[in-house]
């Protein structure tokens, strides 16, 4: 039953809900609840309330209420997904973590961080990074997303192909179950095998097993200096040849990361840039180190990319250069945005030896479906952002757009790979979750929803 009918049938219990909360903890007003209804994807439900809670102790009575009498629950960090992950579909509440803002503690010497979940990502980095230690972990939006979305769909970025996802950083959690229990897994500690790893369970969940309130994650020390190369190509066959030698020759680069035609032409368009003019494939390659060898790497690396026809190579030295650089692949997803077509963005993993052939497939699902697609993305991990291009207004387009898409899970799922590397199912990817996911697996899942969350009130109408 949903939260709204419920209420209709019983009129006291959100009074007796709003009485339960700090002032300012909960409401249902109606502007406030459409500002909560949705986040980057197409679809949007407008919840019955929103929590707004400050501790942990908060959050707890919340779902202990919620559990009680089998009210919805939909957790939310910063609403900036690409797959509906947030959206309310069953109503009910909408829990936002935002007001769970703090960083609690960067400890030098043990090298971790303690952070609330509502912290936004690139707050808590520059934080570190003033104590000279590093949060590797920085999808593209970091500066827009919370540590705590990162958490829910293990959020990747440029730099996990050789630091890893947040996953790998995750060391403790407090999590609020279901039914309001409060428990604290994992340690501040960099190994711990004392039994199951249950707070890593968690990672990726996309809320659907528990409300993660705090995080303890490991950092690194800050790599003192920084080089990258930017390189122009005539085609994507010699981007994915120069990417292939980069690896043959014993270079495990920080960030690996290319773009296509179509992409290239959209960010010429937006920014200016000459030199993206005739430019086929695209690649940003940065190594990070001390700066002696860092400076004679990238000195290397840069003999190697020439050899591969490219139209152009830029060296950036430092970090102030390197973050220069790197601002033509922050504004590649609002080139794409600028055409005017809708952006259907696939976050899709191929084994990082099916590459060229991912290039050539998406070449040729455009020819076919008659829909420009936009490939940009982590090339170092295999993780390449498909993006089908639609204008709506053409006849037919939704559902050449939704034939475009079966052909490319299905071809991706068949060289092994899988449906997303980052941004989770959601709602976006729900119909694909019955062929990305074995009979066993999926049974599985269903198993550690029911022992987590036997009343089905987090999250529901995902993929679990």
């Amino acid at each position: 039953m949903r939260a709204s009918q419920f209420w209709k049938k019983s009129p006291g219990l959100l009074a007796k809900l709003k009485r339960l909360l700090p002032a300012g903890e909960f409401t249902d007003d109606p502007s406030v609840c459409a500002a909560y209804a949705g986040d980057k994807w197409f679809a949007a439900h407008v919840p019955d309330a929103v929590a707004l809670p400050r501790s942990a102790e908060s959050v707890s009575k919340l779902l202990r209420f919620a559990h009680e009498h089998r009210i919805p629950v939909t957790t939310r960090g910063a609403g900036h997904g690409y797959v509906g992950g947030c959206v309310p579909a069953h109503g009910g509440i909408v829990l936002s973590v935002e007001r769970l803002n703090r960083i609690r503690e960067i400890h030098a010497r043990d090298f971790v961080a303690v952070t609330q979940p509502g912290v936004m990502t690139q707050s808590l980095q520059d934080a570190v990074e003033r104590k000279g230690l590093f949060y590797p972990p920085d999808p593209a939006s970091r500066s827009d997303c919370s540590i705590g979305g990162n958490i829910a769909t293990n959020a990747g970025g440029p730099r996990c192909l050789k630091y890893g996802t947040t996953r790998d950083y995750v060391l403790g959690l407090e999590v609020v179950l279901a039914d309001g229990t409060i428990t604290c897994l994992g340690s501040r500690t960099h190994k711990n095998k004392s039994g199951f790893d249950l707070g890593r369970i968690f990672v990726g969940s996309e809320g659907l097993l528990g409300v993660i309130t705090e995080a303890t994650l490991k950092l690194i020390p800050l790599p003192p200096y920084r080089a990258a190369l930017a390189v122009g190509f005539p085609s994507m066959k010699d981007t994915a040849r120069a990417l292939r030698a980069i690896f043959a020759d014993g270079f495990l680069p920080c960030a690996l990361e290319v773009a296509d035609e179509f992409t290239l032409a959209a960010a010429q368009k937006r920014t200016g840039s000459q030199r993206l003019a005739g430019c086929r494939g695209h690649m940003i390659v940065e190594l990070d180190g001390q700066e002696r060898s860092v400076r004679g790497e990238i000195r290397d690396l840069e003999k190697i990319v020439r050899r591969h026809r490219p139209r152009f190579v830029e060296r950036a030295s430092g970090a102030g250069e390197c973050e220069k650089l790197w601002q033509i692949r922050r504004e590649f997803s609002y080139a794409l945005r600028d055409t005017g077509l809708t952006k259907l963005n696939e976050d899709i993993v191929v084994p990082r030896g099916r590459l060229e052939d991912l290039f050539r497939f998406t070449a040729a699902l455009q020819k076919k479906s008659g829909l420009p697609i936009a490939c940009f993305g982590h090339a170092g991990d295999g993780n390449i952002h498909t993006n089908v291009m639609v204008d709506y207004a053409q006849p037919g387009a939704r559902e050449r757009s939704e034939a475009a898409l079966d052909a490319l899970f299905g071809q991706v799922l068949a060289w092994g790979g899988v449906i997303t590397g980052e941004h989770g199912i959601g709602l976006a990817k729900k119909r694909w979750w019955p062929t990305a996911a074995s009979v066993e697996a999926r049974e599985l899942h269903r198993r550690v929803k029911r022992a987590l969350d036997p009343r089905g009130i987090l999250n529901p109408g995902k993929f679990v």
